[in-house]
């Protein structure tokens, strides 16, 4: 009972901002237990059911529809920095607008995306864009428009999650994506026990979840905690569109990268190695992907905080959660050594013999994460106080040297996933070591120039 007593005692001591984070961080732990818990269950699941040549065309198809979520021309992320810095100077009915213009305008130009997207689609062949055997034709084009409509539709609906995060409440945040997982998992099941089952049934179910849970979470948090700021056509004024996307204009381009280096993995692999490759490319990410779930929480709490701090001049509190996360982060690397080792027992209780992983494959994913942890530590704070241009400059150069490196250790040198994994740790290598240099400068007052921007 003391022991507990002493736990909760720290957990509430200290600045009113680290104590707001850490109970974000430890509700958010819980939630994302839960969620890996349903991700475990849902891999072995689909496998069984699909097949490891159908569950990797749907987990390519899944990652390039995905895409278009960058596409949003940096207005998520360009609302929850608004919408923070609106927060901490008092600045309520400025939020409203920056709410009321993000989600016309997104939901404009994610309209005009799935319009284009049905004019082009009809000469787009994916069972050879995806290299599925031809009896998947029909259904996959189907599959596609429907996903597609669904994934615009629910990362529209998902601002809210940028409010909430703004608001620094990571761990309400969380809960959207294992409540979605949840619903679908629930409803992949009876469909198992009332009908046969096929790609384009999971496909929709799957698409389908987020939609509604994140309509429920807008109705929800718009009639209660952020009823007075709740959307409205009235306060729509695109004179601020600028306000939000000078900013996140910068986050697109930065996002574009990041799919070309993380989501655009299993296109590449598909194209080189098939579609089979695929599976245990995903097998081995979502395993060592599981601690950089549980290390973005803190970061994804920090975010907003650090603008807040940022804005209030409080370097302190900064370099202090700077020194415990890179403390953390020696523990990481323990941690995805650990996992390496005990690898083939975890996967063969997972999965039993139904794919096989590679070991170099294993140890590829895993050198990756460590180096990525690493500089997500120092990219988070960047992003928060908005100087981006530098990181902007740097991801571009990361995304143009990732794609022939990537294809020519996967393809060339005959590694397969595990050199597309490589590429990506190689091409990531120079933000690694600049973003350090970034946020020693920020704290310190001395950027300048391009650090500044």
């Amino acid at each position: 009972m003391k022991a507990i007593s002493q736990f909760f005692t720290k957990i509430n001591s200290g600045h009113s901002r680290s104590v707001k984070a850490r109970k974000n961080i430890l509700a958010s732990f819980f939630i994302k237990g839960i969620s890996i818990i349903i991700g475990l269950v849902f891999v072995p699941l689909l496998i069984g059911y699909l097949g490891d040549v159908e569950y990797g065309i749907w987990i390519t198809l899944s990652s390039i529809l995905a895409w278009v979520i960058y596409f949003d021309i940096g207005l998520g992320n360009g609302l929850r920095n608004r919408f923070a810095e609106s927060l901490a100077k008092g600045e309520h009915e400025m939020a409203r607008i920056y709410v009321s213009t993000a989600y016309v305008s997104l939901a404009l130009l994610f309209g005009s995306f799935f319009l284009v997207f049905l004019a082009i689609n009809p000469f787009l062949s994916w069972y050879e864009i995806l290299k599925a055997p031809a009896y998947l034709a029909s259904d996959l084009n189907q599959l596609v428009i429907i996903t597609f409509g669904f994934f615009l539709l629910s990362f529209t609906l998902k601002l809210i999650s940028a409010i909430i995060l703004a608001d620094q409440r990571t761990a309400i945040s969380n809960m959207f994506d294992p409540l979605s997982n949840l619903l679908a998992l629930i409803i992949i099941l009876a469909l198992f026990k009332i009908t046969d089952t096929s790609l384009l049934k999971l496909g929709i179910v799957i698409s389908l979840a987020p939609v509604i849970v994140y309509l429920l979470g807008n109705f929800y948090f718009f009639s209660k905690d952020y009823k007075q700021y709740r959307p409205s056509l009235k306060l729509v004024n695109f004179k601020y569109f600028k306000d939000l996307t000078g900013l996140g204009a910068k986050f697109f381009v930065i996002q574009i990268t990041v799919v070309i280096m993380l989501s655009a993995n299993t296109f590449i692999i598909t194209r080189v190695n098939g579609p089979e490759a695929v599976t245990p490319y995903n097998i081995a990410y979502k395993y060592f992907g599981m601690l950089l779930m549980l290390f973005t929480i803190v970061t994804n709490t920090l975010w907003s905080a650090y603008t807040e701090a940022y804005v209030k001049k409080d370097f302190a509190w900064i370099r202090k959660i700077t020194r415990t996360l890179v403390k953390a982060w020696v523990a990481v690397l323990f941690t995805l050594a650990f996992l390496l080792m005990i690898s083939p027992y975890f996967y063969h209780f997972w999965i039993r013999d139904k794919v096989e992983i590679p070991f170099m494959l294993s140890a590829s994913v895993a050198l990756f994460f460590g180096l990525y942890i690493w500089y997500i530590i120092f990219i988070y704070f960047i992003n928060g106080t908005g100087k981006i241009t530098l990181q902007l400059y740097i991801c571009v150069i990361m995304a143009v040297l990732y794609v022939p490196i990537a294809v020519f250790l996967a393809g060339n040198m005959g590694l397969g996933p595990a050199g597309v994994m490589l590429g990506s740790t190689i091409a990531y290598l120079p933000g690694a070591i600049i973003a350090p240099i970034q946020y020693k400068k920020i704290i310190s007052g001395t950027d300048r120039g391009i650090w500044s921007r």
